[in-house]
């Protein structure tokens, strides 16, 4: 079908975008994509978002992931941690910590760059005690993973 061949013809250039930091050249194939009414998929949104977080363009990386949210695409670990990457370079704690508990109650699995990127935007924000607790749910999480607990 060519609608699935656009999207991933457009998944691909964007990748490649966001490999080269052209985050401009991002917002050029999105609008292209939606004149010949391409369907973005989950792998398209994570490039995009992955290279406005690259290239610190957090602002443009938090609206694409609320883009994804209304067009009823559910974001993976990949899109959420560079979302949450995204904050990190806002120095946005409040939002990350929103989104890691997004991802725990969506059922998206959470992984050791959801955690350290989460905890280096706490120490930034200088939030110790949420860093100290996400801590701890990183301690629980490895031992749950180990079946230790």
């Amino acid at each position: 079908n060519r609608i699935a061949s656009d999207t991933i013809a457009f998944s691909a250039a964007i990748s490649t975008c966001e490999k080269n930091d052209e985050w401009e050249c991002v917002l050029q194939l999105f609008s292209v994509m939606a004149q010949i009414v391409a369907e973005a998929n989950v792998i398209t949104f994570n490039a995009a978002i992955s290279a406005f977080e690259k290239s610190s363009e957090w602002e443009k990386a938090l609206l694409l992931f609320g883009a994804m949210l209304l067009s009823e695409l559910e974001p993976d670990t990949i899109t959420c941690n560079a979302t949450i990457s995204a904050c990190e370079t806002a120095g946005s704690w409040d939002r990350a910590l929103q989104l890691a508990s997004l991802m725990a109650q969506s059922k998206v699995r959470r992984d050791t760059t959801t955690f350290s990127s989460a905890c280096n935007c706490c120490f930034a924000g200088t939030r110790f005690e949420e860093a100290l607790q996400l801590s701890e749910v990183i301690a629980w999480s490895t031992k749950q993973s180990l079946g230790e607990g």
